[in-house]
């Protein structure tokens, strides 16, 4: 699916994810969760850790999504179901490609792809990463408590339109 017709992202191609591009996704990963490590001034981010083999794995039991602008793979994202919750991760954009809208195109096209049992869905990031914060409140969410959540993050949740 393309994603625009004009503007900065004109030609890029939407699809689900395949074996083949695990490896340009733990690359993708890296770059920008590295970029998070800097702002929340820690490496103690799982997405840092994982491997090749996890993210083979995970692409395997999460919906995941891909954007390539021609041979490259510019940003990604991925959601699944937890109970009634529509759990969206890993949404990450070519860091040099980032703050022009991507990001937000994605993340609406994950609530899309919720299954009708979603009632809400969530997400977390970095407790000091405003940006991300500031795109995900513009969209709806707002910051919760949750049971478990990953320490120096913030978990935010948006409550699915009927």
């Amino acid at each position: 699916m393309g994603i625009d017709e004009k503007g900065p992202f004109a030609g890029a191609h939407l699809s689900l994810a395949t074996p083949e591009d695990c490896a340009e996704l733990l690359v993708l990963q890296r770059c920008c969760w590295m970029q998070e490590a800097l702002v929340n001034d820690t490496l103690d981010i799982p997405a840092l850790h994982e491997s090749l083999e996890d993210v083979r794995e995970w692409t395997k039991t999460w919906s995941t999504w891909v954007v390539r602008l021609g041979p490259r793979l510019i940003a990604a994202v991925r959601g699944t179901l937890e109970g009634e919750e529509w759990e969206i991760g890993r949404l990450m954009v070519a860091p040099d490609l980032a703050g022009r809208g991507l990001g937000r195109w994605l993340l609406a096209h994950a609530e899309r792809e919720a299954p009708a049992a979603a009632r809400r869905y969530s997400l977390f990031t970095g407790v000091r990463s405003a940006r991300n914060i500031a795109m995900y409140e513009r969209a709806g969410y707002r910051p919760t408590t949750a049971p478990g959540a990953v320490r120096g993050a913030v978990y935010l949740v948006k409550e699915r339109a009927n």
